[in-house]
């Protein structure tokens, strides 16, 4: 299970009707967090409705069969929630304190079972995200960034569109019946990971999940038909003119998926590229020549081959070309000057002390729980360090030299639109 210094202590078992559970023991809180993931993201998508599993994060909240309110309920327990859909999974968690741990089964159990199923609270919630894609994709500079970016990257597989859809008509003309259907077919036991960290024994946990998550039947599941993406061999470029505070580039590379090697290697050169104010894009490009007022790279971290990506915006008086020229700059170093052993230890060193600040905390180890069982297996966690640590800088050369070709790279230009 990896080095004790990075492994948790866990016990897992699996109901009948295939729900998974898991459990850390941890005296030091009262509270207790429980963690529910759903195999379920926005690539399980039907292209013509998109947007779904961010709307069902919605519903969850809209009512159930025998609870109209979810977080009445909760608060007068003590508890706390909260909710999160992406790509590739839709996790619900609450922390709630250990002596009221079974009014969050409850409310849990009652809503994997059956939602309250109506057109006024579809009504309601399609309002609710409507007005979110509005507000934070279409009515802010950048925000469609993504809307722009993922179908300029990607044209087979369904990471190209985002996670709030790919078009705001699929959530307006969503029906009770897709709504329904949906529901049945991803949202069950036997697709769910239910973990809990905090003060409560394994055995204590089991019961709970036996009477109040055991009676729900498995259903089936809809099967996962995903193309895979052909290799990109041609560049690929897209300027749009916008209301912006200043022209903006994103660059987009294709890697390799959550379980390469080339996960492990380009998220250390991302924290080499940008984490912090001495990495080396902030020092070349935004302190020292003042190409860009701010730059990021990051990976997008999918499970199936996702991207690396650099963004920025760029400096006054400064061009899109001039911009894009400097990165490309800045790459071709990686290429050819080697990596200081002293960069590399700094970003494994960073990324040690997140990993073990992020499990100190109940709730981030029961969404780590959930998260590397529904990669494999939970006790993936104790080996994560143990793979970053591994890293060399030959491996960064060789794999940056493999991805960052202009034949694997999509550009996204913003151009300021002055008569805004």
């Amino acid at each position: 299970m990896g080095s004790s210094k990075y492994k948790m202590e866990f016990t897992k078992h699996r109901l009948d009707n295939g729900l998974s559970i898991i459990v850390n023991s941890d005296y030091s809180s009262p509270m207790v967090a429980m963690n529910i993931l759903y195999d379920i993201g926005a690539r399980d998508e039907d292209p013509t409705l998109t947007g779904f599993a961010h709307l069902f994060e919605h519903l969850m909240f809209g009512g159930s069969a025998n609870i109209p309110d979810y977080d009445s309920p909760l608060q007068l327990a003590g508890g706390d929630n909260n909710a999160f859909t992406n790509n590739d999974y839709t996790d619900y968690h609450l922390t709630i304190p250990y002596q009221n741990l079974e009014t969050g089964f409850w409310l849990e159990s009652d809503r994997m079972n059956e939602l309250a199923f109506s057109q006024e609270s579809l009504d309601v919630q399609k309002k609710v995200v409507i007005e979110e894609y509005r507000q934070r994709y279409l009515n802010q500079p950048y925000g469609d960034a993504w809307l722009l970016l993922k179908p300029l990257a990607y044209k087979v597989h369904p990471y190209l569109w985002p996670t709030i859809g790919k078009e705001i008509r699929h959530i307006e003309e969503a029906r009770l019946s897709d709504v329904k259907n949906f529901f049945y077919s991803h949202y069950a036991p036997n697709n769910a990971i239910l973990s809990l960290s905090g003060s409560i024994q394994p055995d204590e946990a089991f019961k709970m999940a036996e009477k109040w998550f055991g009676p729900i039947p498995s259903r089936v599941i809809k099967p996962r038909n995903l193309k895979p993406e052909p290799e990109q061999t041609g560049f690929r470029f897209q300027q749009v003119e916008r209301p912006v505070p200043s022209p903006a580039v994103y660059l987009a590379w294709h890697m390799g998926d959550r379980f390469s090697r080339e996960y492990y290697i380009l998220d250390l050169l991302s924290d080499i590229l940008s984490n912090g104010m001495s990495a080396r894009l902030f020092l070349r490009l935004v302190k020292d020549r003042k190409l860009f007022s701010d730059i990021d790279a990051y990976i997008t971290g999918d499970r199936d081959p996702g991207l690396f990506v650099i963004c920025g915006r760029i400096a006054n008086g400064v061009t899109a070309e001039a911009g894009m020229q400097a990165i490309r700059e800045e790459i071709s170093r990686i290429l050819d000057e080697p990596i200081e052993e002293r960069e590399l230890n700094k970003v494994k060193n960073r990324a040690e002390s997140q990993f073990l600040f992020s499990n100190l905390n109940v709730q981030n180890k029961a969404l780590n729980l959930s998260y590397f069982e529904w990669l494999g297996d939970a006790a993936m966690i104790g080996r994560e360090m143990e793979l970053i640590r591994s890293v060399t800088i030959a491996e960064i050369k060789e794999t940056a030299a493999k991805i960052f070709r202009d034949s694997n790279c999509s550009c996204l230009v913003y151009a300021k639109n002055e008569e805004n």
